[in-house]
């Protein structure tokens, strides 16, 4: 193996969208749904970049048009963070709720816990050396 992809399966990338740009990443690759929409046609996938971290989102719609059996399945995903420090992540989610308030675990970890829009679980992590 070379590398895990997140697929945050949404209703909306729309909707979503402006959460991950304020978290500091861009979009690389965005596919309407269905792929032969044309210009202005809502998004069914993106690949977002930060880095050399990606993610990719995808809607229910679209996931359910292209892996059959998949389409009635309702699941989010809880993604777990390591960052170096978490002031540029507490500065870009001024404001945004708070799952619980920041917090330290016995483990050392420092961490900001949030929903994305469409309830995906973010645990953004700095753990003390």
């Amino acid at each position: 193996m070379q590398s895990i992809v997140a697929n945050l399966i949404v209703s909306s990338i729309e909707e979503c969208l402006p959460f991950y740009l304020r978290l500091g990443f861009e979009k690389s690759v965005g596919v309407p749904h269905p792929p032969d929409a044309g210009e202005g046609a809502l998004l069914g996938f993106v690949i977002l970049k930060h880095g050399a971290v990606e993610l990719m989102m995808q809607t229910r719609d679209s996931i359910a048009a292209d892996v059959a059996g998949l389409e009635k399945d309702a699941y989010r995903t809880a993604l777990y963070v390591r960052v170096d420090s978490l002031a540029p992540i507490r500065s870009a989610l001024e404001g945004w709720p708070r799952v619980v308030p920041e917090r330290t675990t016995f483990y050392g970890a420092r961490e900001i816990i949030v929903r994305d829009p469409a309830g995906n679980v973010l645990s953004f992590a700095a753990h003390e050396s």
